[in-house]
């Protein structure tokens, strides 16, 4: 009994030790769930640019209609404030100098192609300025920006001499201000364009040279030559001189056109005329500096695009009095305006004008006889 109780004990006790490995062994890996392929992360659309709710424009003084901005912010909710500069060489040195903020510039055509030579200029998106269309043909392709690749033909017109007429003589040449009569009653009555190559260009198209000369001997002789006529001047004015002819405190100045043709309304003695050796001629443009934001940007070439509207067009030409290069505007305007000479010149006036440009490294030679002239006793 015992020894087959002996034998069961035993076998229990192997079998127990048997469990007891088997419990011991690695348990099988439990299955796994299939992988799925995870979604990539997709990036969010690109939020669309929306337009700058105000923009600053910096012109010319008294060159726009300020109804036009009401007008624009009326229909666009986008607010136009307006700064004012005194000539190109002002405006090229404060952009060079690296004012910004300015999302619309009027520069004239020389100062367009320094500006695009230097890169200061961002290129229109021209999907965006339909009204383009309206633009006539001679003022797509100018010589500083073809295609308006930059810039929009604001208004164009010419440099002279305005004076009030009846109280002096028309005034037929350059020579009232380069070889002035100290006995002329306008003599010490009459200013001149506070602008290097405005001066500088007049001088030379007296003396019978190029506008745009380089040659540092005919530079020196229209300096003497402004020098000569300082002694005759109440002073250099590019702001206020058709006011102070209106007044009559001057009796002739150096100025534009559309400034003159505007004082009309003030006083209707004064008039304006061409040397007969010429004066200038020039466009001026509206532009985008490089350095606007991408809303400002937009806003910027709405507001061109407005400008570029046949009646908007009509309006700035009827409050400055200066030519439009909208074509389409040109239906809008009475003919009176269309055919004043003042504003558009005959063939033969225009055969005699000519375009100032930019003459390089030459730049620096005129602003410093322009300062000498300034200085000057």
């Amino acid at each position: 009994m015992k020894r087959y109780t002996l034998l069961l004990l035993s076998v229990l006790l192997v079998l127990g030790l048997l469990l007891s490995a088997c419990a011991k062994a690695t348990p099988t890996a439990a299955p796994q769930p299939e992988k799925t392929e995870q979604p990539q992360a997709t990036e969010a659309p690109a939020t669309e640019v929306q337009p700058a709710k105000e923009i600053v424009f910096y012109n010319w003084s008294e060159y726009i209609d300020p109804e036009i901005y009401t007008l624009f912010e009326k229909e666009t909710g986008i607010k136009v404030v307006e700064d004012n500069f005194s000539s190109n060489e002002e405006l090229l040195a404060k952009l060079q100098g690296g004012a910004t903020g300015y999302a619309l510039i009027v520069p004239s055509d020389y100062t367009v192609k320094i500006m695009i030579d230097q890169n200061m200029l961002a290129p229109l998106d021209q999907d965006k300025i339909p009204n383009l269309k309206n633009l006539a043909e001679r003022f797509r392709n100018l010589y500083y920006d073809p295609g308006n690749k930059y810039c929009i033909p604001y208004q164009w017109g010419t440099t002279g001499i305005g004076y009030l007429d009846g109280q002096v003589d028309k005034p037929e040449s350059w020579s009232v201000l380069f070889d002035p009569d100290p006995n002329a009653p306008y003599y010490g009555r009459m200013t001149m364009l506070d602008d290097a190559r405005e001066a500088f260009a007049a001088a030379l198209i007296y003396l019978g040279y190029d506008a745009n000369t380089t040659d540092e001997k005919q530079l020196e002789e229209a300096k003497q030559a402004l020098i000569r006529a300082k002694a005759a001047l109440s002073g250099y004015d590019s702001d206020t001189y058709e006011d102070l002819l209106a007044s009559g405190e001057n009796l002739m100045a150096h100025g534009w056109n559309g400034d003159f043709l505007q004082a009309q309304e003030e006083n209707e003695n004064i008039a304006y005329t061409i040397p007969k050796e010429g004066g200038v001629i020039w466009v001026d443009n509206v532009c985008i500096p490089a350095t606007v934001t991408p809303e400002q940007k937009l806003a910027a070439e709405m507001f061109l695009d407005f400008i570029l509207r046949p009646d908007i067009g009509a309006m700035i030409s009827e409050f400055n009095y200066y030519a439009t290069p909208n074509k389409a505007a040109e239906a809008n305007l009475d003919a009176d305006f269309l055919n004043d000479p003042a504003v558009y010149p005959p063939q033969k006036v225009l055969d005699r004008l000519q375009f100032i440009k930019p003459v390089g490294d030459a730049e620096a030679n005129y602003q410093r006889m322009w300062d000498e002239v300034k200085a000057a006793p």
